[in-house]
This record gives C-alpha cells, structure tokens and sequence, in this order.
C-alpha cells in the first residue's frame, strides 16, 4: 500500500515545493525550520495544515519539505499542494475527498511579464497634457 517515505510535489506562482510524508506525531518542517517560524504567519500555518486536517491525519504523519522560489505566500500554497500529491500517493483513496476540496488543483496564476512601451504588464505611463 504505502511506502514508508511518501514523496509530493507543489507549485504555486514561482514557488516549487518537494514534500515528503513519514508516519510520526504531526511535526511539520519547511527548509530545515519548524513551519510557524518559517511561515510567521497563522493564515499560511492553516493553509499548510489544511490537506492533513480534512482527511484526520495532522497528527499521524511527519511532513518535511523544502521550498524554492517565490515569497512566502507562494511556497505555502506550493506545500500545501505538494502534501495533497503525497497524501495521494498514501492512499488512493484520498484522491476524490481532496479534489472535491480543491486540494489537488493547481493554481497557475503566475505573474504577467512586462511589456515594452509600458509601466508593468499593463499599466501606461501617466499621460502628462502640457
């Protein structure tokens, strides 16, 4: 059925994440950190642990991940979907409940390259009449 170690990967706007699940008590470590000091933030803490909570598993498995990319916000949303993926590979089963979550989309909205003769992507340069 599983593997001892369960292997995910997640992307969420220039963040990668790689996320292993090990059976243990619940501890979640983001580049060698605990996730609360990483994240800094209770929003992010909740979307990391979201996955885990729906399915009752937050306290059975150890997730220790590292992040590339992106700020902290992105990497959240990419460890979140790199847990999903590896919950999946756990047990098969999972896959309906987390999809129906929205758990297993990837979200590709990344940012829109600049374009020449403009201030951002889209913005003009303020129109200056005299």
């Amino acid at each position: 059925m599983a593997a001892s170690q369960n292997y995910g990967t997640g992307r969420r706007k220039c963040a990668v994440a790689r996320v292993w699940l090990k059976p243990g008590e619940g501890k979640i470590t983001i580049n060698g950190k605990d996730f609360r000091a990483y994240l800094g933030r209770p929003v992010l803490e909740i979307l990391v642990k979201s996955p885990l909570v729906h399915l009752g598993l937050d306290a059975k498995y150890d997730v220790v991940c590292t992040t590339k990319g992106g700020g902290i916000s992105g990497q959240a949303g990419a460890v979140r979907l790199g847990i999903s993926r590896a919950l999946v590979t756990v047990d098969e089963e999972f896959k309906k409940e987390l999809r129906a979550q929205g758990y297993m989309t990837r979200d590709s909205r990344v940012k829109e390259r600049k374009k020449y003769g403009r201030k951002k992507a889209r913005r003009g340069f303020q129109f200056v009449k005299r």
